[in-house]
Formats: structure tokens, sequence, C-alpha cells
């Protein structure tokens, strides 16, 4: 499914309605009363895409079905200058079934890569000057429904001048699984809140997230990981890195709630600082109602590693390019959890790129 400003445009598949159905809310059975279903309590932002999402879609997986290649779901922003747009997803994966999501956020001028290049030369500092000023507001939701498995992996590539103000919320049913992968490329102002609830017994969500900063963008991630029932686990890893004078902020919260015993629940941040212009926050907390679970939250802000560089600038690597191969070596390992093995190569080249390396 492809939108452009919030409308849809493009709805085209080959797997057949007895395992998924795809489409505007409006045109789908339940897909109004969807909507709203996983973010029950909008605030501030979700309100405005309540108010103002166009075209609403919904990807419904069958209960039992299962669906081998990823539903890809792309919003296109071309407006002018000075508009704003409400891409609304709604996903749900029905009792039982496997399936996997693909969704992008695009300027239709910068393509995948944020600086609009190939090789990741762009000037953004300039780029950003003559881009359009714009607004993005997405709202997903994911339901994971008891049994199911659904593998989530949102792109996030705008131009240098646009400010995006995202929000993902899923629940997570008994026995059900969600593995969830952002990547942040773009942007001006991006920020992206990700509200994980496990609400059925021995449920379990995998979060990751990998962004790279430069120029003067600002990135900011906000999470929660909402243990609602026992036995239920999380793991969160977000990794980063900040060049010139771009600044990052990440701040997560693990919620143990009443009744949640024997919950398991971990969140990692580590972020690299390249420059002395550039600035990264980390700010992990534990919010714990009940005893017997396992929790475990850790951030770590720094530059490169000296070590690392020495070793590779004495061995004849100009230390330009040693810098280089340590930024793509400190993401590799976050770039090979992607949870589709479609979009893998695809992320671990536009995160090299970003980088300043170019991957075979």
């Amino acid at each position: 499914m492809v939108t452009i400003d919030g409308v849809l445009a493009t709805l085209a598949t080959t797997v057949g309605e007895d395992l998924l159905s795809l489409g505007r809310a409006a045109d789908h059975g339940e897909g109004a009363e969807l909507l709203g279903t996983v973010l029950d309590d909008p605030r501030d932002f979700p309100l405005l895409n309540d108010a103002f999402a166009i075209d609403p879609v919904v990807v419904d997986v069958r209960p039992g079905a299962s669906v081998a290649d990823p539903v890809v779901v792309v919003h296109v922003i071309s407006g002018a200058s000075g508009t704003a747009v409400f891409p609304r997803t709604v996903v749900r994966a029905g009792t039982g079934s496997v399936a996997g999501v693909i969704e992008i956020v695009v300027d239709a001028d910068t393509g995948l890569l944020a600086d609009g290049s190939a090789d990741g030369s762009a000037d953004w500092s300039s780029s950003a000057s003559v881009a359009a000023e714009r607004l993005v507001v997405p709202v997903t939701e994911l339901q994971v429904d008891d049994g199911a498995s659904l593998a989530y992996v949102s792109i996030q590539s705008l131009g240098g001048a646009t400010w995006q103000l995202a929000h993902q919320a899923s629940t997570i049913g008994a026995h059900a699984s969600l593995s969830s992968y952002a990547v942040a490329l773009g942007g001006s102002y991006a920020r992206l809140r990700t509200d994980s609830a496990l609400v059925g017994d021995s449920g379990a969500s995998t979060l990751r997230a990998a962004f790279i900063g430069r120029d003067n963008q600002m990135l900011d991630f906000r999470t929660l990981q909402d243990h609602r029932a026992p036995r239920t686990t999380s793991d969160l890893l977000f990794m980063g890195a900040v060049a010139d004078t771009s600044h990052s902020v990440y701040s997560g919260l693990i919620r143990v709630r009443r009744g949640a015993v024997k919950s398991d629940a971990m969140q990692t941040n580590h972020n690299l600082v390249l420059d002395e212009g550039a600035h990264a926050d980390s700010v992990p907390n534990l919010d714990i109602e009940e005893n017997d679970v396992k929790c475990s939250h850790g951030s770590t802000v720094g530059p490169v590693d000296e070590d690392q560089r020495y070793y590779l600038e004495s061995r004849g690597i100009e230390p330009e390019r040693a810098e280089q191969l340590i930024v793509a070596g400190f993401f590799d390992s976050i770039a090979d959890q992607v949870p589709l093995s479609g979009a893998r190569d695809l992320i671990g080249k536009a995160l090299a790129e970003r980088s300043g390396v170019t991957r075979g």
C-alpha cells in the first residue's frame, strides 16, 4: 500500500482475503472499529492524527494465517512547504497468525537515504535550507492477538527540514510475540514514541532501533515497556551515533504492574558521540510494582574507542577511514537483528552509507 500525503494511492496484493485483508479503514469491515483499540488513551499529537488523518489504512491478518512475504506500507510526503500530513496505520495479527510488515515514511524528493545521495556525501546543512518545511505526525497501532507472531520494521527517511512526531503503540496477547525494529535516518526534529503493552500471559516483545544524527538534527526516542500480565518478557536495545552538532535523546521506562509476576525486562541504550559539538542524552527508568520479577537497564554515551582507533591507524589506515570503520562495526550487530530478511540488507546499506562507509 502506498499513501501520498495521507491519501491511499496504490493497493496491490497477490495474497487472498482468506489470509490477509488490506485497504482503507473506512472500506474494511471492522476497520473503523480497529482504530483506537490499541492507542486507547491518545493525547496531544495522536489526537491531532485522530482529527486529521485522511485515509487510515488497515493490515488485517486472518486468524491462523501464515503470510510468507511482508506487507509493505509506504507513506510518501510530497506536499508544499508548511503543510502537515497525518499517516495512520493499523495492523492486526489475528490469533495464531504469522506475518511481517514494513512501514516506510519518506520524502518524495529525498528517497531512502535522508541526505539524498547514494554515497552519503551530500551536504545536509545546505540542503536543509532549501528543503520543504513540513510536519509529519504518523500513528501506528499494532495488535498482536493470542499466539500470533508479528515482525514489524519502520524506516523514517525524511528531508532535512521536516519535523516528525511519531507514535507507535502495540499490544501483545498471551503467548504472542512482537519483533519491532525502527530506523531513523532523516528529519530536522524527529521524535518516535514507542509504547509496548504486554497484556497476555507469557507475551514477548523485542524492540530494536538504530539511528545516525548529522548536522543539526534532533532525534528523540521515548519508550514504554508496559508489563501488565505474568511471565511476560521484553528486550529493548536502541543504538545510535551523533555527529557534527546533532543531538539525540533517549528516555525509556520499564513498568511492571501489580500482578505481572515473573516478568523479565531488559532495556539498553548505546550512543556514540563522534564530534565535540554533538550531544547524546540517555535516561533509562524503572517503575516496579510487583515482586518476583527480573529487570535491568543500562546506557552508554561516549566517543569512539581510542584503542580501536589506534589499532587501525597502526596498521596504516587513515584516521578518518578508521573512524568510519569503527562506526560501521558499531552498527553491524544491530543491523543484523532486523527481523525481516528482505529489509536487512537495505537497512544495513543505509546505515553504512549514512556513516560514510560503502558496503559491498
